[in-house]
């Protein structure tokens, strides 16, 4: 009974030994270098510049329209 008992408690001590080396290295592999700054070449502001004006373009045919329209009498 003695050598059962010993046994039992050496195999779960080896798995841990065995599991804190591996996660050792695991935690070792996954570094990495830093992430390269973000560079911006510019397209991304004119694109949104873009689209303001169109909305502003859009807006003010919308505002112009109904008082261009109200001059014409077709009936």
């Amino acid at each position: 009974m003695a050598g059962c008992s010993r046994v039992g408690i050496g195999a779960p001590g080896f798995f841990a030994f065995l599991f804190v080396v591996v996660s050792a290295s695991f935690a070792r592999a996954q570094s990495s270098a830093p992430a390269p700054a973000p560079t911006s070449d510019g397209t991304a502001i004119d694109q949104g510049i873009a689209y303001v004006l169109m909305l502003v373009a859009l807006v003010l045919t919308y505002l112009i329209h109904p008082l261009d329209a109200s001059s014409y009498r077709f009936f």
